[in-house]
């Protein structure tokens, strides 16, 4: 049949809501783009009319600017539609790609739901929990060990009495330390004097002039 008929051509995909989108977003620019021109267009003839005078030439002008406006209103109704169309389908895109990503997000949480089933068909709960018993035996075991390893031998047998004795007495040798009475019987060393060599004289008990170390004076030969 193929061969008699020929086989019909697959059809192409249509356009995308991107391709959509963008077609009518540039129509709006080239729309926008007129309505600007128009508006120049229409305060060139709103400033002739100012310094005109009433006549048939403002009149004139007064024409052309009111068809000018008339096209710059169509233009922005059209501009409007489009920046309408526009919107709604950016919003119809929004959800579309919504729905995209909440499709992916469900497909990976199955696909992890099924991977998580995999891997716990490999663990073995008894398993585990032999494992975590023959830790704490092993645990014990060893507790054991060192308790044993530190154990004292031949350690004699201690009286209590003789350690509060021999405490006691220790007590008193801190105390004696720490004593220091002995230290008020010294003498104190003298005093460095505070005055020059022969600024002061003195005189001692035979009434000889002694300087301030208490040595009897030269006397001076001038």
């Amino acid at each position: 049949m193929n061969r008699l008929f020929g086989r019909g051509k697959p059809k192409e995909p249509g356009p995308s809501i991107s391709d959509c989108i963008a077609g009518v977003d540039s129509r709006a620019e080239n729309i926008e783009k007129k309505v600007n021109a128009l508006e120049n267009e229409l305060r060139k003839y709103k400033d002739q009319m100012a310094k005109m005078r009433e006549g048939p030439g403002k009149n004139n002008v007064k024409a052309k600017a009111m068809r000018v406006l008339k096209q710059k209103k169509m233009y922005e109704q059209q501009l409007d539609n489009l920046r309408a169309q526009s919107f709604n389908m950016e919003q119809a895109n929004y959800a579309h790609q919504t729905l995209k990503d909440t499709h992916a997000t469900v497909s990976a949480m199955k696909d992890g739901v099924k991977q998580m089933k995999k891997e716990f068909k490999k663990i073995n709960i008894e398993e585990i929990d032999d494992i975590q018993d023959e830790m704490a035996d092993l645990l014990d075991q060893s507790e054991e060990v060192q308790d044993a390893l530190g154990r004292n031998y031949n350690t004699p047998e201690l009286d209590d009495d003789e350690l509060a004795a021999e405490l006691e007495a220790l007590g008193d040798e801190i105390a004696l330390d720490d004593d220091t009475s002995y230290l008020d019987d010294v003498v104190k060393a003298p005093e460095a004097p505070s005055k020059e060599p022969g600024a002061d004289t003195s005189k001692n008990k035979d009434g000889i002039p002694v300087d301030e170390y208490g040595l009897p004076q030269i006397p001076s030969h001038n």
